[in-house]
């Protein structure tokens, strides 16, 4: 098993697969990686040369990966909501960022669907069933 960029690259990977496993990495990017080393995209991870991999690792630091990666994007996001800007509201308000509506569909953000409002003849009967035996408790 190969180690690039802190992840494990599986032996039975084709390399231009593997390259997609680390964040950060597309398969566009793997393509240039690849065609910039000149190895062949269907060899496998258990093909390579060692002198390959360390290649593929110095290529790889052309690129921001990983945590690094994550921490760039949250700190874009925190930045949009100390800000106060419309994108950094919708990020704190747990809502579709990019304009997609929200009437319907955005449940993977929104969440399970809630009913409202669904009980509230049973609610009322139930309250003013309580209140007429109160009364007449009291008048005795």
């Amino acid at each position: 098993m190969a180690r690039l960029a802190g992840v494990e690259l599986q032996d039975t990977w084709k390399v231009n697969y593997a390259l997609t496993r680390i964040k950060g990495i597309g398969w566009p990017s793997s393509k240039k990686i690849l065609d910039g080393l000149s190895i062949s995209s269907n060899k496998r991870v258990s093909d390579l040369t060692p002198d390959e991999i360390a290649k593929i690792g110095t290529k790889l630091e052309d690129f921001t990966l990983e945590g690094e990666l994550a921490r760039q994007v949250k700190g874009n996001i925190s930045r949009l909501v100390a800000i106060g800007s419309y994108k950094g509201q919708r990020h704190t308000k747990n809502l579709p960022v990019r304009g997609q509506r929200t009437r319907t569909n955005a449940r993977s953000k929104r969440g399970k669907r809630k009913t409202v409002g669904a009980f509230k003849k049973e609610v009322l009967t139930a309250a003013k069933g309580t209140k007429g035996a109160g009364a007449e408790e009291r008048k005795v």
